[in-house]
């Protein structure tokens, strides 16, 4: 994990309005509005790098409520149309989202073709999809 935490850090761009860095707070809060208990690695990737900004890809936040990747509007909007509430988005990408599942595995979930791809945990999709992208 650190050593993707590392390479995420290292690859993070300078931006004009870079993202705040949420604290434990921002991320029991983002947990009871959506009423999902988020799962141990997703929390820790939301309080260690979800204020990296790299490649093209826009993993959801949870300390701006105004951003457009703020957890529980995505995850609100994925729901509606047919993710399961078993899975919490981390990523909108190409019309379907990356998801995390209970068991902590990351899948890309689309509407039309359900689950596709899958990733062992947040990290090994983070060092595989994430910084690549």
């Amino acid at each position: 994990m650190q050593d993707v935490i590392d390479a995420l850090r290292d690859a993070n761009q300078e931006v004009a309005l870079p993202l705040d860095l949420p604290d434990f707070d921002d991320v029991v809060e983002a947990e009871e509005a959506i009423c999902v208990p988020l799962h141990p690695d997703f929390k820790q990737f939301l309080l260690t790098v979800s204020d990296v900004i790299c490649g093209s890809l826009e993993p959801v936040t949870v300390a701006d409520p105004g951003s457009h990747t703020h957890l529980p509007e995505v995850a609100a909007y994925a729901w509606s149309i047919g993710l399961s509430r078993e899975m919490t988005p981390i990523c909108a990408y190409d019309g379907g989202y990356y998801v995390v599942n209970l068991e902590g595995a990351v899948i890309y979930w689309t509407p039309e073709s359900g689950d596709i791809e899958e990733w062992t945990s947040i990290w090994e999709w983070a060092r595989e999809v994430w910084l690549v992208s």
